[in-house]
């Protein structure tokens, strides 16, 4: 299992009522999208990390570590609103004058980055409270009880699968050409690396097939069968979840008007 199903299933909401996980997730991520206030995305990202941190019981390092993964495309995002051109200096808080233009940051794009930041964060926050709670089995629980078309459920059951042997078979064969100095050197990295590249998704994919043929001879006909466990239905989270975003709502309202 990768890092995220681990902490899943050792999470100490696990035994949570899956449903009641996904509502408040969902529910918040709705709010946190289309209320656009600054205020409330910093106040979803920060309920969300202690909700994850300190309920779910995911370690501090891996959770900060998977912040990372959406900040190199968020940081492009940011400095392409936040760095503007124009002929008039005064609009910027502080600028370079450059081929008789003004490159620089104003107060208007330094407040929409930010915006746009903390709501991207606030948002990967609240899938990742969902993510790192709730195994995927759940999940797809959850939305076979909202009843998602069972063809879209077992898609996403398959690919899921599919994605451990893909990462599988592409650690196997670093680590194999790690083994023999395939990385010594930017040159042989080069060459290991388009090896890894070329021959990676051929092997997935006779695992894969391999991984069909044994479905199919364990009576597969389309449908994923797995026993649901017992859960504890407190009804505690679904008061949470309408507690704080009703308050989320009123003050983006109030910033609103």
């Amino acid at each position: 299992m990768i890092n995220i199903d681990k902490y899943a299933y050792s999470s100490k909401l696990k035994k949570i009522n899956p449903m009641e996980k996904f509502v408040f997730a969902i529910l918040t991520l709705i709010v946190c999208l289309f209320a656009d206030r600054l205020p409330v995305s910093i106040a979803v990202f920060l309920i969300m990390g202690v909700a994850t941190l300190k309920f779910s019981g995911t370690p501090k390092k891996v959770y900060f570590k998977l912040l990372l993964v959406p900040m190199a495309f968020l940081i492009i995002g940011v400095l392409t609103i936040t760095v503007n051109f124009s002929k008039d200096p005064n609009m910027f808080l502080f600028s370079v004058h450059m081929f008789n233009t003004f490159i620089g940051v104003s107060k208007y794009g330094l407040y929409k980055a930010l915006g746009l930041f903390f709501k991207v964060l606030g948002s990967v926050s609240c899938l990742y409270f969902l993510s790192l709670s709730t195994p995927m089995v759940d999940i797809l629980s959850v939305l076979e009880k909202l009843k998602v078309p069972k063809l879209m459920i077992e898609m996403m059951g398959l690919v899921y699968k599919f994605i451990f042997i893909l990462l599988d078979t592409a650690n196997t064969m670093f680590t194999a050409q790690n083994s023999r100095l395939g990385y010594v050197n930017l040159r042989s990295g080069y060459r290991s690396l388009g090896a890894l590249a070329s021959t990676l998704f051929i092997r997935s994919f006779k695992r894969a097939n391999d991984l069909y043929i044994s479905l199919e001879s364990r009576g597969y006909d389309g449908e994923l069968t797995v026993l649901q466990e017992p859960y504890k239905k407190s009804g505690k989270i679904y008061i949470a979840a309408i507690v704080i975003n009703v308050i989320l709502l009123v003050i983006a309202l109030m910033l609103k008007y």
